[in-house]
């Protein structure tokens, strides 16, 4: 997962907080991939890109959700942070066509971010996003095409301390709980499913 090669400057706290990330534990639906990372908002960041993955009916693995994860570091501690770390993240995923017209979403899809942050332990301060839904209906040459809603959560926060362990499954969470995974209590396994 984090498996980059640090510069020499690094500094110990962001070195500890890519250990804190190697280190979290995902669901196995989770697949966690590196990806290349801002370089101009932060001296120093990472950036993680995660598929929830699933067996459709035919056997085949089927993306469920998908999102991106980057850490950022300023040790000068920009004023808007109000902290040396920043989280910045996106998920997104396609949900029912029902849900498109849900007054509630918003606040529905925010509510999962933050609980899924209580839920881990994971201490922030400075939260700030937006939940997005785009409903698309297909007309004329493409009206075969059934109606779909997609739902995107765009957040960041400030980590209280660089344990990011917490803070990176919680956003795996989040990803789970979009794809529409049932949540999974501590030390319980999730088995193969057929869903969709």
């Amino acid at each position: 997962m984090v498996a980059r090669t640090l510069p020499d400057d690094a500094p110990e706290p962001f070195q500890r907080a890519l250990v804190a990330l190697k280190s979290a534990v995902v669901r196995p639906e989770v697949v966690l991939t590196e990806a290349p990372s801002p370089g101009r908002i932060a001296p120093y960041s990472v950036a993680l890109t995660a598929d929830v993955v699933d067996h459709g009916p035919g056997g085949e693995l089927e993306e469920l959700a998908t999102g991106r994860f980057v850490l950022l570091y300023d040790p000068s501690g920009p004023q808007p942070w109000d902290g040396t770390f920043r989280a910045v993240t996106f998920v997104r995923a396609d949900l029912e066509a029902e849900l498109g017209s849900d007054p509630m979403l918003g606040e529905v899809g925010w509510s999962w971010l933050t609980e899924s942050l209580a839920l881990r332990g994971a201490e922030f301060t400075h939260e700030g996003g937006t939940v997005t839904r785009v409903v698309s209906e297909s007309f004329a040459a493409l009206a075969d095409r059934p109606s779909g809603v997609e739902i995107e959560i765009r957040a960041s926060w400030t980590p209280v301390t660089d344990d990011l362990s917490p803070h990176l499954c919680a956003w795996t969470d989040l990803l789970c709980t979009v794809a529409g995974l049932p949540p999974l209590p501590d030390g319980v396994t999730a088995l193969p499913s057929r869903r969709r």
